[in-house]
């Protein structure tokens, strides 16, 4: 069959249009066609152990290419993953800035949580907490997704799925990169470097190669930089519902001190220790609207700045014609020092008349009233926390594959590997020295203010502090009354593995193929604190001590069966069916299983569908954890009220795995007839029970005022109802549950079969995500997640997400153009506000390179990107957000080189 000019034209048309025309969602990333295993001479991750030349496993999986990987000049692989609409940018550089995971990025599928993603190097487990900070993007050729369950073939974890970052070992020359970003706001400014080398050696025999990048990026700081994300807060609307609204405050604290009780109640400290009137604007609970009540947002970062490095060997050796030896090195820093996040005085400190700094005019005033002391809240900007941080991350693997008879092959490897996460934070005070300074008096004998401890101890270093204009405090005080709450922690993984695949008979429909194999793992943690932290010294953060291991051994076997062949409808069935035994030395065995098919139905036309029974055993974060110690503002339905509350968090050593059922069914159509066109759509439903999560604040206190007695245990309250303390350890949730669709289709053509004549070649691409339900049951209420999208610290996601490119390419230009496209919804499902809908977003990306002339003999490149190119504004509100973009328009601009 001919097809016309006209009709490739309307294709391509239809590519490009097709979010509007068809609504169709993705469950591919592919460049021309879907996604296809063909090669036997490395590990390609499909969902299977299976690596016979030309399977094509029933279990969907999307390739990306490290070309893919470049659109939008994104700062790691995660950040380009989370471009896609089956990944959720749960922990982020812009979600972690103010918290002890500062800058980490893995990944997630499903929006499910991170630790429900297997992420793999060539198919191997990696230290550093899936942070794909750890892998230099120029070693990678490409990443492989499987957009189901995998935990048969790859073990605990991969319930929503599993991300293998395939690494180039074979790379030959050199090539080296530079490129500079800043933002429209004129932030976030960003230098990358990077650079790959690789030969061969031992006369063709071995090959070497090695690769690292270093970035340094400033962060976006602070908060307050972008207007709708910096100072917004859900507050009471004084009519039973919650309203989002801007200029937010404290309104029982503010840099100079705030007098909250008694005859001088609403009056501020000046710098020069004179009192005015305090603008507190409209009061709802703890918070001012409008006035000049301060806030973190003003100090705090909404970006976390970083600077780190990573770097990569690998060397291959040909033992034999039939034995591959494989070692590999890498190693990677990260690390920085700023801003963090305050430790403020919300109208809890008490100051006594006799106060040796409380000035005169004030003392008059009180003992015209009778009045001996009053509580004053104070945001203290003098010693504004910062956070020092460093993970260092180090990992060796040792690798054997070798094949032998006529269709059997063998592999086996070794991995060690360490990371380091050590963290000071300077800057928190220590609640008994905090109080003998604060309560200080005039010395009898010297005239001089003096802690009133030291009046019976004459021994005691207590320095007094003034608190009583901003600026107020000395070095002296300051120095004494805080601390530096600290953590080094080291986390060990040992791996190892051995597996046999091969094709030991045949079938009238083809060889039957086996894969056999056996695993051992042993993972684990020690964090050291500091003493003050260890004592419980400070008064809003510390850090907790951690010690803990366990160690699992596995043996797994799967089978594919070809069943018809090359007869009417089933021109090509086949059955997988796979199994996996765990045996953790915590929770003792557990299966995972799948079984699955595909056919072609007709030439081009591949149906394919998977059930399986998935698990993820605890981690050492979830097990071992000892307290730990954050804050959060949220909204307490009983009075309508919104609060700032203490949350503790920590570890559950009787946890129980995680099971989950998951069933994807679907098809990938490539119509021989038309070169360059590929579609797929697949339906996919996860049901995950005993549910390893800490539950979100919020949604704790919801779940509470929903009937859940379990959880009201984890809410205290002071004596007039107002919440004080949430603890949220992590627990076993009865349920979580998601289903949908993804679908892709693209076209790749010359471009002159469309335009006669036009040079290079074109490729357009739609692929989407829509889901139909995302709910969490803990036995009492059932809650939907689906269209809760603004809401950083839940499971929120839109009904749908799609991206639609264009690409053209010719020998010495090229361009792109993406619409990232994201549904209505609401800021947070489980809240009744005012101004609860989010419109729909669309942001345009779009990127231009140029190959220049050779120059001796050296491939010389430019590029520039622009991600977010109108500069679009996110949602009211919509901080630590994992779908808007918060930081503006976003420009790099670099060059490479290669020969």
């Amino acid at each position: 069959m001919t097809v016309s000019r006209q009709t490739r034209r309307n294709l391509l048309l239809g590519c490009a249009i097709a979010p509007a025309a068809m609504m169709l969602h993705t469950a591919a990333f592919a460049q021309t066609a879907p996604a296809e295993d063909s090669s036997v001479a490395e590990i390609v991750v499909t969902g299977s152990r299976i690596d016979r030349a030309g399977f094509q496993a029933p279990t969907p999986t999307v390739r990306v290419t490290a070309e893919d990987l470049s659109v939008g000049a994104r700062p790691n692989v995660a950040a380009a993953l989370n471009d896609l609409p089956q990944f959720r940018a749960t922990t982020s550089a812009q979600t972690t800035g103010t918290n002890t995971g500062a800058g980490v990025a893995p990944v997630d599928l499903r929006g499910l949580g991170v630790n429900r993603t297997l992420v793999l190097l060539d198919g191997r487990r990696f230290s550093g907490e899936n942070d794909l900070n750890m892998i230099p993007s120029v070693m990678l050729k490409g990443v492989d997704v499987v957009t189901g369950g995998a935990s048969a073939a790859w073990g605990s974890g991969a319930v929503a799925g599993v991300v293998n970052l395939s690494i180039d070992r074979n790379f030959n020359g050199f090539k080296f990169g530079i490129e500079g970003g800043e933002s429209s706001f004129d932030d976030a400014k960003q230098i990358r470097v990077e650079g790959a080398a690789g030969t061969t050696f031992a006369g063709g025999r071995g090959h070497f190669v090695i690769g690292g990048e270093y970035l340094d990026n400033d962060g976006v700081v602070p908060k307050n930089s972008r207007p709708n994300i910096g100072r917004w807060a859900t507050i009471s609307n004084g009519a039973g519902r919650f309203v989002l609204a801007p200029n937010v405050g404290f309104a029982n604290a503010a840099p100079g001190g705030l007098i909250m009780s008694g005859v001088l109640r609403g009056k501020t400290f000046n710098p020069d220790g004179s009192l005015r009137d305090f603008n507190y604007g409209t009061v709802q609970g703890t918070n001012s609207i409008g006035g000049e009540g301060p806030s973190n947002d003003d100090l705090s970062p909404l970006v976390t700045p970083q600077k780190r490095y990573a770097t990569m060997a690998s060397a291959t050796y040909d033992l034999t014609d039939k034995v591959k030896l494989t070692a590999e090195l890498r190693r990677s820093r990260m690390w920085n020092n700023y801003i963090w996040f305050g430790d403020h005085n919300r109208g809890n400190l008490t100051i006594k008349s006799d106060n040796a700094f409380l000035p005169n005019a004030v003392k008059t005033a009180m003992a015209a009233a009778g009045q001996t002391t009053f509580t004053m809240g104070r945001f203290n900007t003098e010693a504004y926390p910062t956070i020092d941080f460093e993970r260092v991350a180090t990992q060796g693997t040792i690798a054997l594959d070798g094949e032998f008879g006529d269709s059997w092959r063998w592999s086996a490897y070794y991995s060690h590997g360490e990371q380091e996460n050590n963290i000071d934070t300077p800057g928190f005070f220590l609640t008994q020295n905090y109080a003998n300074a604060v309560d200080s008096v005039i010395s009898p004998t010297t005239g001089q203010a003096v802690c009133r401890v030291a009046l019976t101890n004459s021994s005691t270093n207590c320095v007094p502090i003034n608190l009583f204009g901003q600026g107020a405090p000395s070095q002296a005080a300051l120095d004494y009354v805080t601390g530096t709450p600290s953590m080094r922690e080291t986390s060990k993984l040992d791996v190892g593995g051995f597996s046999l695949r091969g094709e030991p008979f045949s079938l009238p429909a083809g060889p039957v193929s086996i894969a056999v194999g056996a695993e051992a793992r042993k993972e684990s943690v020690d964090r050291s604190v500091g003493a003050l932290d260890a004592a419980k010294a400070f008064s809003s953060f510390s850090f907790s001590a951690m010690a803990g291991s366990f160690s699992v051994k596995e043996a797994f076997a799967e089978v594919l069966v070809p069943v018809v062949r090359d007869i009417p409808v089933f021109n090509k069935l086949e059955v997988n069916a796979a199994a996996r035994v765990s045996d953790y030395n915590t929770t003792g065995s557990i299966w995972s299983w799948k079984v699955g098919a595909t056919n072609e139905f007709f030439p081009g036309f591949r149906g394919r569908i998977t059930q399986s029974r998935d698990i993820r055993s605890a981690n050492l974060t979830e097990l071992f954890t000892t307290t730990t110690t954050g804050y959060n503002t949220l909204t307490d339905p009983t009075n309508n009220s919104s609060v700032y509350v203490l949350t503790n968090g920590g570890g559950n050593p009787n946890l129980n795995p995680e099971t989950a059922k998951t069933f994807t069914t679907g098809f990938v159509y490539s119509p021989p007839s038309i070169s360059g066109l590929s579609m797929s759509l697949d339906y996919f439903n996860i049901n995950i029970d005993n549910v390893i999560t800490t539950i979100a604040a919020q949604d704790i206190v919801t779940r509470c005022a929903n009937g859940n007695q379990d959880l009201c245990s984890r809410v205290t309250r002071d004596a007039s109802g107002t919440i004080t303390r949430i603890v949220s350890t992590y627990v076993n949730l009865a349920n979580y549950k998601t289903d949908g669709f993804d679908a892709e289709i693209s076209y790749s053509t010359a471009f002159d079969r469309l335009i006669p004549g036009a040079p290079g070649r074109v490729r357009a691409r739609l692929l989407g995500t829509w889901i139909n339900s995302l709910t969490t049951n803990d036995g009492v209420s059932k809650i939907e997640y689906v269209k809760s999208q603004g809401y950083s610290f839940g499971l929120g996601a839109p009904k749908t997400r799609a991206n639609a490119s264009l690409d053209w390419a010719g020998d010495v230009f090229s361009a792109n153009v993406r619409a990232r496209y994201i549904s209505a919804g609401n800021y947070n499902n489980t809240v009744d506000l005012v101004n609860n809908h989010i419109k729909a977003y669309t942001y345009v990306d779009l990127g231009v390179q140029a190959r220049l002339p050779e120059i001796a003999g050296k491939e010389v490149e430019l590029y520039a990107n622009a991600t977010n190119l109108f500069d679009k504004k996110p949602p009211v509100s919509s901080l630590y957000s994992p779908y808007y973009d918060v930081i503006g328009r976003y420009v790099t601009v670099g060059a490479r080189m290669r020969f």
